[in-house]
């Protein structure tokens, strides 16, 4: 399994999760480091900062620390194989565990080969950082746990305590082993033969309980700083969990916070399983109710038949609980893969006992043949679906109606096969420059290698349909087909004559000439990013930068002449946010960086904020400017001004412009002072007639701009008649200037 995992790992793309658990590991990280609550707030969903990263730690340690891997892609094909070798030991401990329970390691080689050729598990186990940590900590967990009834001893207990502690940190749902080792102990009580026997069973578990505890607690900081208080907050939050989607479930969708129905696990499992797996786990299951009606009390006692109706009472238990909570549940049944574990070692209770009726060395040789041929046919259809194992669908459902398994479940929740598909296009056209337009590409871009990103780039949300190239194309639809349903398709076109902003853009970066054959005119500002203003939007441009590899997110923050306005949903921050990815929006080729931001609002503009960022560390660049230019700006400067001190002030109509030359950032970051006095102190509103003027404070960036040098700012004035006005501008140490003046008009 490790030497095929070699030749295989980089086949699989990125799926949704992957980056965003990066993200949980290394806010954990900088917690850990002394950033505190600032750290948390770097993942992107509330619950996310309470999500334990007792195993994405380890990986970015591993990786980015001692190992010193920078590349996206090296990173992420580092995480694919450590996760899928996590996986690989959850398989060595389910052999150990069947080998401590029935003694045969036929038996525990068989167990192991069961749960790791589950066709969706093994697809995971490379692309899914949550569930798959989950199914193999639990099958650790539980083997402990085993371990721990089997010796009865205390370090035994202790051990069992700290997986199961770190089991809980991955996943709250771990919190059931808690609560089974704890009644299975009590359990054992009313057999003790001894006051001291009895005594060491409190002992152990008590002791497990409180090792878990600790455990738990120690591998997750957010809550060291308040244990309780953060707990209850996270059970609140982990139990309302802000996800939310729509579920393709037998030709219908389904809302996942209304919860599932009944036959949801069940027949999920069903269709995602192997069929050899689930007939041996249904046959164990009669097993242990033919050996309970044969001796009963062995279900209180510690022993195989306990042990096992234990494995059976998780999975229906679970699904009890899912039903009845109305649990949130989507993307099949992926947050209950642990429930793999009891199922493969429910299979080798009912093997065992079906092996048990043959007589004769031969006869079981063809049992486990049999078993070897259901192995051997799940194999099969991995190798020809490969690598969209995830998509398996096993004989009980029709794969052969076209589209039948896309029309009734869901196939496209990660949709890593998109790496597959940009490879072959690549493949196909290596000679051509290609952009490749679908917005479920962007991810997988990461993973292709420096010589496919060669002549090949994104187009994020600018382009949607299709891959755009330089040459010709045929009109071949690429497509990535699962059984007989298609899941995706990108069809080729050529710009030849191209039309509208987009298509232009996309040209120009084909050809290589972005800004001529698209924008005309110097840009507006000149930063990292050249700006252009193009009708309704903002075009950003730039040379020698990967904008998709790095896909930092830009802020553009739009301030207005008149607060009024501002939409009411952003009137408290006192400017709209119109903050967007590369990845959405622009595209990269060459080392040319293109990004279209989403259409201007339709009000009057006064400044503009602008910059890059990334995650966890800090401001990249940022800029201010005007959205033209101050000369051919709308609030035209006529006439000599009403003042002049270090901003020269004109009045137009019923606003003050400010406008000064040769103004540097600190001067254009200060606040003005605007005090008006009215001619009757009657006219003032009530809260300004102690003072005796109307305070009209302001700060540039929210009324005005900072162009080549050039500082302006607008100010409204009052309607009521004014005698005489006092303004300037101070920082919070001293006053910078200040002048007092009449306006012109005599009022």
């Amino acid at each position: 399994f490790l030497s095929v995992a070699a030749f295989v790992f980089d086949d699989y793309g990125l799926s949704v999760d992957e980056y965003n658990q990066r993200l949980v590991g290394e806010a954990a990280l900088n917690y850990l480091a002394g950033e505190g609550d600032r750290a948390l707030d770097w993942v992107w969903a509330e619950s996310d900062k309470y999500y334990g990263a007792v195993f994405d730690v380890p990986l970015i340690i591993l990786l980015e620390r001692i190992l010193g891997l920078e590349d996206d892609r090296d990173i992420h094909l580092g995480r694919h194989f450590l996760t899928h070798l996590f996986f690989l030991t959850g398989g060595v401990f389910c052999y150990l565990i069947v080998l401590r329970m029935f003694g045969s390691r036929t038996l525990a080689l068989v167990a192991m080969v069961l749960f790791l050729l589950h066709p969706r598990l093994y697809a995971h186990s490379f692309i899914n950082p949550k569930d798959i940590p989950f199914l193999a900590m639990f099958m650790i967990a539980l083997y402990l746990a085993h371990r721990a009834f089997r010796r009865g001893t205390l370090a035994a207990f202790i051990l069992c305590g700290v997986g199961v502690g770190l089991l809980v940190n991955l996943r709250i749902q771990g919190v059931v082993l808690v609560v089974a080792v704890i009644a299975l102990r009590a359990l054992d009580l009313p057999f003790a033969t001894s006051i001291r026997e009895r005594k060491r069973m409190l002992l152990t578990g008590g002791v497990f309980a409180l090792t878990a505890m600790l455990t738990y607690y120690a591998s997750l900081p957010v809550l060291w700083t308040d244990p309780v208080g953060r707990f209850a907050e996270m059970l609140r939050t982990l139990s309302a969990h802000s996800n939310e989607t729509f579920n393709l479930f037998q030709g219908e969708w389904l809302y996942s916070r209304d919860g599932p129905p009944f036959d949801y696990v069940p027949v999920w499992v069903g269709i995602t399983t192997p069929p050899a797996t689930l007939l041996l786990a249904l046959a164990g299951a009669i097993a242990l109710v033919w050996r309970a009606t044969r001796r009963p009390l062995d279900i209180l006692r510690n022993g195989p038949l306990r042990f096992g109706f234990l494995l059976a009472a998780l999975p229906v238990a679970t699904v009890v609980a899912v039903v009845v909570l109305e649990s949130n549940l989507y993307n099949g049944w992926r947050q209950l893969y642990f429930l793999y574990v009891p199922m493969i070692l429910l299979a080798i209770f009912g093997l065992h006992w079906l092996t048990s009726f043959l007589q004769t060395r031969w006869m079981r040789v063809g049992g486990y043949a049999l078993v070897g041929m259901g192995v051997a046919v799940t194999l099969t259809s991995m190798v020809k679906i490969h690598p969209l194992e995830d998509l398996y669908y096993t004989v009980l459902v029709d794969r052969s109606e076209p589209n039948y398994l896309v029309d009734h479940y869901d196939t496209q929740y990660w949709p890593h096969y998109h790496l597959k598909l940009g490879r072959k296009i690549i493949e196909d056209h290596s000679e051509q420059a290609i952009l490749l337009s679908h917005i479920d590409i962007w991810r997988q871009y990461l993973m292709l290698e420096d010589s496919e990103k060669k002549h090949t780039a994104l187009s994020g949300g600018m382009l949607r349909e299709g891959f755009y190239s330089d040459q010709p194309v045929s009109n071949q639809e690429y497509r990535i087909m699962i059984y007989n349903s298609t899941i995706a398709t990108l069809s080729g076109r050529f710009l030849e004559n191209p039309e509208g902003r987009n298509e232009k853009i996309a040209r120009a970066m084909l050809t290589g000439d972005p800004v001529a054959t698209v924008l005309e005119g110097e840009p507006i500002v000149r930063s990292v990013f050249d700006v252009y203003h193009d009708g309704d939007a903002l075009v950003f441009v730039r040379e020698g930068y990967d904008c998709i590899g790095e896909a930092p997110p830009m802020f553009v923050h739009i301030y207005p002449v008149d607060p009024g306005d501002l939409p009411a949903r952003v009137a408290q921050y006192g400017f709209e946010n119109m903050g967007f990815f590369f990845r959405e929006t622009g595209t990269s080729l060459d080392g040319l960086c293109i990004a279209i931001s989403r259409p201007l609002p339709s009000w009057p503009i006064a400044s503009i904020h602008l910059g890059q960022y990334r995650f966890r560390r800090g401001s990249l660049w940022d800029v201010r400017f005007s959205l033209t230019r101050p000369e051919s700006n709308s609030l035209a400067l006529t006439g000599e001004p009403v003042a002049r001190s270090r901003f020269d002030v004109y009045r137009d109509g019923d606003e003050l412009i400010y406008v000064r030359d040769e103004c540097t950032g600190d001067e254009a970051d200060a606040a003005f002072g605007l005090h008006v006095y009215p001619v009757s102190p009657d006219d003032l509103p009530d809260e300004r007639t102690q003072y005796g003027f109307e305070n009209r404070d302001f700060r540039l960036w929210t009324t005005g701009g900072w162009w080549k040098g050039r500082c302006t700012a607008v100010a409204l004035l009052p309607d009521y008649p004014i005698a005489s006005i006092q303004t300037g501008q101070y920082d919070e140490t001293r006053r910078l200037w200040w002048v007092e003046f009449t306006l012109r008009d005599g009022q």
